[in-house]
């Protein structure tokens, strides 16, 4: 898969915390052409005047001391007098669910908790922009293009991969994408169970059609139904339009039904029953309306748990494995750590405007001894911040934060001696995986042999037989 920019959607956030604006800006100015932002929602319609956005990231409270909300839910029906098509996120306090209730009723296609994280962010932005591929002219048009995947510069997903048990699962992928299977992906989170949904995707024959990513674990069990089926005008308090759900905006092409695991057992039936009749009902409606998608699902929920009748219904389960693909997690693929980190390198060295920038030989070997909980998605968080904060051309380990699963108590010095173990282990685990064979324990190490002789002699392994 080619990689590939497209800075072609603009967003505005309006808020009157400075901090989140700053915040909010960084991490989106690489997704989109235009990042505006305000502190001032009466400036709103000036904005909208002179820039076509797609997407409004939207505050609730403004006047101070303010927590009612009113203020959003009036700027949010303004901003839908003004322009319909603009997708609008509202940002609400925790306590302050039902308030996002009533805004989703007004038109917000999402709400966001704060004090929110970038990846939630990202999540709910990326959902945002897959209904912006398929705005319609009547509430009851289906989707007609393709959802596209938010990666630094907003561009389009790469497996990236040279350990055998990858070209394994890639090979896999390229024969069951030109098929109309149902797959179910598993994995640990960070592994990339999404990216791996796009590439089924992109090669098939649905490629040219709607790919529409929904995280069941973000929808609230209140708008559920309205979510994946849709609703008919007047169906609920302030539902003055007809919307088509999701399942009927991904008719003709994919719907990736993401961490389907959290969802409970009545979710899950009405799920079965759209998937087994090849139809959904929407709320306020008695009318079967074909559907024709293919349901690509993940989970990180462990497979004893999904075969758990009381946790998962066996029947759903039947019908969405036709072909099961399980990622491992990214410390029993040491050889992908170094590609990764490099193509990460590149992606954040461009964002940042530091250019040259490389990883040391005793960084990759940090790199590959550290055992990355998070993934991939942690790896690529790591690079991102090494790449801020290094002051050097060449990033070192003390340019990246290796968590420990230690007291919290640690002291500086401890946490680094943690580095050093992470590595020592790395090459035993590597030498006797390898029978003392130092050029295939370097190549599995990733690393090159003068430094697999230095580390060897700085950790005193040079009797290892």
């Amino acid at each position: 898969m080619t990689v590939k920019s497209n800075r072609l959607r603009n967003i505005l956030i309006v808020d009157d915390d400075k901090d989140v604006l700053y915040t909010a800006s960084l991490a989106l100015k690489r997704v989109f052409a235009i990042t505006d932002t305000t502190d001032n929602p009466d400036l709103i319609p000036g904005f909208l005047k002179k820039t076509k956005y797609d997407i409004i990231l939207l505050d609730m409270n403004y006047s101070r001391g303010a927590t009612s909300g009113e203020e959003g839910l009036t700027w949010l029906k303004k901003i839908r007098q003004i322009d319909r098509s603009i997708k609008i996120l509202i940002t609400t306090a925790y306590g302050e669910i039902d308030l996002a209730v009533q805004a989703i009723k007004l038109g917000a296609v999402d709400f966001i908790v704060k004090p929110w994280d970038q990846e939630r962010l990202l999540s709910s932005v990326n959902n945002a922009l897959s209904d912006n591929h398929f705005q319609r002219q009547d509430a009851d048009k289906k989707a007609a293009s393709s959802d596209t995947e938010i990666l630094p510069g907003n561009r389009d997903p790469e497996i990236i991969f040279q350990s055998d048990v990858m070209a394994r699962i890639n090979d896999i992928i390229r024969t069951v994408a030109p098929t109309t299977a149902n797959v179910l992906i598993m994995g640990e989170n960070g592994t990339g169970k999404e990216l791996v949904a796009r590439a089924l995707h992109n090669e098939s024959a649905r490629r040219d059609k709607p790919f529409v990513h929904v995280d069941l674990g973000a929808i609230p069990e209140t708008l559920f139904e309205s979510e994946l089926f849709g609703h008919t005008k007047g169906a609920f308090t302030d539902a003055r339009e007809e919307r088509a759900g999701r399942f009927e905006a991904a008719s003709g092409g994919t719907l990736f039904l993401d961490e389907i695991g959290n969802l409970g057992l009545q979710l899950q039936a009405k799920i079965l029953t759209a998937i087994q009749n090849k139809s959904v009902v929407r709320i306020g409606s008695n009318h079967q309306l074909p559907v024709d998608v293919r349901i690509i699902s993940a989970t990180n929920m462990p497979l004893n748990q999904l075969t758990d009748s009381t946790r998962f219904r066996q029947d759903l389960l039947y019908r969405i494995n036709t072909v099961e693909i399980t990622l491992p997690p990214l410390r029993e693929r040491i050889r992908d750590i170094r590609p990764i980190a490099e193509y990460y390198l590149k992606v954040f060295s461009e964002q940042y405007s530091k250019s040259g920038l490389t990883l040391g030989e005793d960084t990759l070997l940090a790199l590959n001894s550290y055992d990355w909980p998070g993934n991939v998605r942690e790896l690529a968080h790591s690079i991102e911040r090494a790449v801020i904060l290094s002051k050097n051309q060449t990033l070192s380990t003390a340019d990246f934060y290796f968590r420990t699963r230690s007291k919290p108590d640690l002291k500086p010095e401890d946490s680094m001696m943690r580095v050093e173990d992470y590595e020592k282990n790395a090459i035993l685990n590597a030498l006797k995986k390898y029978d003392g064979n130092l050029s295939k324990a370097s190549e599995e190490l990733g690393i090159a042999r003068s430094t697999l002789y230095r580390k060897i002699a700085y950790f005193g392994l040079d009797n290892f037989s």
